[in-house]
């Protein structure tokens, strides 16, 4: 069972944890909230942004002066859908070994937190790589991961799109710096004063090729530079082409892929799927035809309905 509800609802519905274990101790509840369960925020309201707030990990990222939220994939996605799966994941396995289910206290705040654990890790006094990484961790933008340093991060083409560099490894920034026609004397990144400086050389170089040009030339050698496509060229792209990753409308295809069991995937572009099988789920348990009308009409469930298109 998976409930989405603040916390408390599905107790008023008495529908909750303690009634349904009570009624099928093998069952698995997921209850995904956006602040847990308990504590001072439980019953507030929240979206992605809140959540990345209160756990640090906001103010790492966007702008030297502002943080930008990385659209709603890391908390919604990342820290609730994802880590959901995985508790589910853990507690099936569990329940191989003691016959029992258990409920999933599953929040975007913590789950965000947990997914994003290097992030501590890395500024730690006794990470070996600390102050490579993070040479001016208090500062967004200043460092070797979040668009600081001018072998990781992107520049714009003469037509106005964008190339993605991340030549972090010393023999990919030698040839970064051939590839752009400068000598690797003039290009020193070891000093971070020069960071800024090496960044807008770059860029004045970048700015001379379109991106279809910098693309075919850093194709010919392995520098770790690749050209940032937007959703309608993403599926056009020979590398995705290869490996059939997009549906023809350009939608990804579900991963990672499995061997024997590869995932079949659900047509995204069919609204009728929604609720397809609520009624014949209703009916197999005995309710009838009329209390399941009943249950549509007062809006207590969605069956599937036929939507137009025009």
């Amino acid at each position: 069972l998976i409930e989405t509800f603040r916390p408390g609802v599905m107790e008023r519905l008495g529908l909750g944890p303690e009634v349904l274990t009570a009624a099928n101790e093998r069952l698995v509840y997921m209850r995904i909230s956006g602040f847990g369960q308990t504590g001072y925020l439980s019953q507030k309201a929240g979206h992605d942004i809140n959540y990345l707030a209160i756990t640090g990990i906001l103010s790492k990222l966007g702008k030297r002066d502002l943080p930008v939220p990385p659209i709603n994939v890391l908390g919604d996605y990342g820290g609730g859908g994802l880590m959901a799966a995985l508790g589910v994941i853990l507690a099936l396995f569990e329940r191989t070994k003691s016959g029992r289910g258990q409920v999933i206290d599953c929040n975007l705040t913590e789950g965000t937190s947990y997914l994003c654990s290097w992030l501590w890790e890395s500024t730690e006094d006794n990470w070996f790589m600390r102050d490579i990484v993070w040479p001016r961790r208090d500062q967004r933008m200043s460092n070797m991961l979040d668009g600081g340093a001018p072998f990781y991060r992107c520049y714009r083409t003469q037509d106005n799109k964008f190339m993605a560099v991340a030549a972090q490894e010393w023999k990919f920034y030698q040839l970064l710096v051939e590839m752009l026609g400068l000598s690797i004397e003039e290009c020193d990144r070891n000093e971070t004063e020069n960071w800024d400086q090496l960044s807008e050389k770059f860029a004045r170089v970048f700015a001379t090729k379109t991106q279809k040009e910098w693309t075919e030339m850093f194709d010919k050698v392995d520098a770790c530079v690749t050209p940032v496509l937007d959703f309608k060229d993403a599926h056009h792209y020979r590398h995705n082409i290869d490996r059939n990753s997009y549906f023809p409308n350009g939608r990804p295809k579900p991963a990672p892929i499995l061997s024997r069991t590869p995932a079949k995937a659900v047509a995204y572009d069919n609204e009728e799927t929604d609720c397809l099988h609520t009624k014949q789920i209703l009916l197999k348990y005995g309710y009838s035809e009329g209390v399941i009308k009943q249950l549509i009409a007062n809006k207590v469930i969605e069956a599937e309905t036929h939507i137009s298109k025009l």
